[in-house]
């Protein structure tokens, strides 16, 4: 018996539906050359990176381990959002940064480092390896964005805002199911006190 493929995702997929809210007819092949299409991915590929960039359960991974090459520098892959120490007893001392593709030192002001490091990082993903709730989020926003650009009724903008809306709650239900959010709102495996930043309240 074959499965119905309805949730597999593609960036073909996406800017189909992306194209379909604002109007327009669905296309077989990802074409560069047409306007419409081009507008659509570049806007969908966009707002995928600014979501993913918030960081979330599924794309945020403590202590990571990065182990230095044979010149004793830790490449960063280019998947990397954003990087930084974790808060452990033998990062004390460093601060690091991403420069040159590298992890750097700003305290010591090199690029060497003489064993594992272990970092809290936040990964971007393929539009295939998001899960749905995610997907449909990004989905839904980058059309929003394609609406002013392409179509220009206000009408259709407040629409697509609203089901914006209503996806971002569809997201965050994902999300504390997901990471199994404690009263005091820590997520599993990281329930110790961290003080406040004013940035991740912003980015919510």
């Amino acid at each position: 018996m074959a499965f119905p493929n309805a949730l597999v995702a593609t960036e073909l997929a996406a800017v189909n539906q992306i194209l379909g809210a604002v109007g327009q007819a669905p296309v077989t092949t990802l074409d560069g050359t047409n306007p419409d299409v081009s507008l659509a991915y570049n806007t969908l590929i966009e707002v995928s990176r600014e979501v993913q960039s918030e960081g979330w359960y599924f794309n945020s991974e403590l202590e990571y381990p990065f182990t230095p090459d044979v010149n004793k520098e830790i490449l960063i892959p280019a998947n990397v959002l954003s990087i930084d120490l974790s808060d452990l007893p033998e990062n004390r001392g460093y601060e690091v940064v991403k420069r040159q593709g590298k992890l750097y030192n700003k305290i010591d002001h090199t690029f060497e480092w003489n064993g594992q490091v272990k970092c809290d990082v936040v990964w971007f993903f393929d539009i295939e390896d998001l899960p749905i709730p995610v997907l449909d989020y990004i989905v839904t926003r980058a059309s929003v964005q394609a609406s002013t650009k392409m179509v220009g009724d206000p009408t259709v903008y407040q629409m697509l805002q609203q089901k914006e809306s209503l996806s971002r709650a569809v997201l965050m239900e994902y999300e504390c199911n997901q990471a199994d959010y404690s009263f005091f709102g820590f997520s599993q495996g990281t329930n110790f006190y961290n003080s406040y930043k004013p940035y991740r309240t912003l980015a919510r």
